[in-house]
């Protein structure tokens, strides 16, 4: 659809969906991150200790050397090629004989105090400094040495550190490739609603245009079927509008130039009774004027209440009876009468300003296009479902009297009558009359459910 003005830029809904997923996938790598990286702690706490114990062991199959100057740190040669996390450079070595002379220390291990019964794997301060160690201590199986082996602990949460960040690495390379593919087959999955979009923004209603059902997708097709539904109502409701508009200019035309003509012929010379019918017909064709500048001011009133006011229950039977009096005195000057055969309650959900501008608009109407000592007849009942209201005369019978000229035609006042019915869900109609009446008009809705 076409727009004079420049559109406002709105966001895209391939970037909000770009967005979520892109969240959604950083959650997951965040969540896949703390488990690397716990996963890294515990496999460097079983490597660790699983080379504490290796070493262990293997050391206590090494036949004890007199040789060996007792207590005295052996001197390391530094090999090349390892690194920090190298175990073979960074674990330290101390054994003692079983009367507690410390015969072999290797290593930057602070000395462990031979008093220290705990064997197995702990966790030791040691040092000035107190810095933790991971020691594993052992004895022989004949009980004559004792071997600690100790790793710095700060070996083993280096090595933690970099077990993770070799795992979460590669997903931070990966996370820029990520979403380079998500944002293009996002694009390549959304190209079908962004053609379906740009079709719309094309579209040129007025022209006659309709969406194409070249959009053979499951998703659009209902939309693509409502869009168009919609259209083609819009257009019934224009025309529908431009018909409106003409009866009104029709039925406004006729007396406005009868007023224009007879007030021209007051400014000649008239006797006395040309001047008084000329005022009679100035005051007919002024009744005329109004009552249609009134239908019209209805007609505006059903649609302002339909879009301010909520519908609620009306009680059609006590509406009919009030209508009825109202109009009794009027139809009694006309030798008629107006009667309403209701039952006790008739409840509807609706606005009642409208359906009592509906029952009036039929009363007036036949009123207005009867002959004299016509019957009028309100009638209401329920029928499978359906409350129905009508209005019945005999005017049909009494062919013998002629009916008075109207003040405007029955179309302009049943346009009012059938939106008033299509805002409420009903219809409106003429069913065959049932004697003594020859003319009857119905409104039917749904009825109201009670509680």
């Amino acid at each position: 659809m076409n727009l004079a003005a420049k559109p406002q830029r709105l966001p895209q809904l391939r970037t909000r969906l770009l967005v979520w997923i892109l969240a959604a996938l950083v959650i997951v790598w965040a969540s896949f991150v703390y488990w690397a990286y716990q996963t890294g702690i515990e496999e460097a706490d079983e490597l660790t200790d699983g080379h504490l114990a290796g070493v262990a062991a293997l050391v206590l199959n090494i036949p004890y050397s007199a040789q060996i100057p007792a207590g005295l740190p052996t001197e390391r040669v530094p090999l090349p090629g390892l690194h920090a996390h190298d175990y073979q450079q960074s674990m330290s070595l101390q054994v003692w004989s079983a009367e507690g002379d410390l015969v072999l220390n290797v290593g930057s291990a602070p000395r462990l105090h031979f008093a220290d019964g705990r064997s197995g794997f702990f966790d030791a301060q040691l040092g000035p400094k107190h810095e933790v160690w991971r020691t594993f201590t052992q004895w022989n199986t004949e009980h004559t040495r004792k071997v600690a082996v100790l790793v710095n602990l700060q070996e083993r949460d280096d090595l933690a550190d970099d077990i993770a960040g070799q795992m979460i690495l590669p997903g931070l390379w990966l996370l820029p490739v990520v979403t380079l593919v998500l944002g293009f087959t996002i694009r390549a999955g959304l190209k079908p609603l962004t053609q379906l979009s740009r079709d719309v923004e094309q579209l040129e209603p007025e022209q006659g245009q309709r969406l194409s059902t070249g959009h053979n997708w499951q998703e659009f097709r209902a939309v693509t079927l409502a869009f168009n539904s919609l259209l083609d109502r819009n257009d019934e409701a224009m025309e529908r509008e431009r018909t409106l508009a003409n009866q009104v200019a029709h039925e406004l035309r006729t007396p406005l130039a009868s007023i224009s003509l007879h007030a021209q012929s007051l400014q000649g010379g008239l006797d006395p009774a040309q001047q008084a019918q000329a005022v009679q017909r100035l005051h007919a064709d002024a009744l005329r004027a109004g009552h249609v500048l009134n239908q019209i001011l209805a007609l505006a009133r059903s649609n302002r209440v339909a879009l301010t006011q909520q519908a609620a229950p009306v009680d059609l039977a006590q509406l009919a009876r009030n209508v009825g009096a109202e109009y009794a005195q009027a139809a009694w000057r006309r030798g008629g009468s107006v009667a309403v055969e209701m039952p006790e309650q008739l409840w509807v959900k609706g606005h009642a300003v409208l359906l009592e501008v509906a029952l009036r608009n039929l009363v007036e109407n036949a009123l207005r296009h009867t002959p004299e000592g016509t019957q009028i007849e309100v009638q209401g009942g329920i029928d499978g479902g359906q409350c129905w209201l009508q209005v019945c005369d005999d005017g049909g019978r009494l062919k013998e009297k002629a009916a008075p000229e109207p003040v405007d035609s029955l179309q302009l006042g049943h346009q009012i009558v059938q939106r008033i019915m299509a805002l409420h869900g009903g219809d409106f109609g003429q069913p065959e009359a049932l004697a003594p009446y020859t003319t009857c008009y119905r409104l039917s809705m749904p009825l109201a459910q009670m509680a």
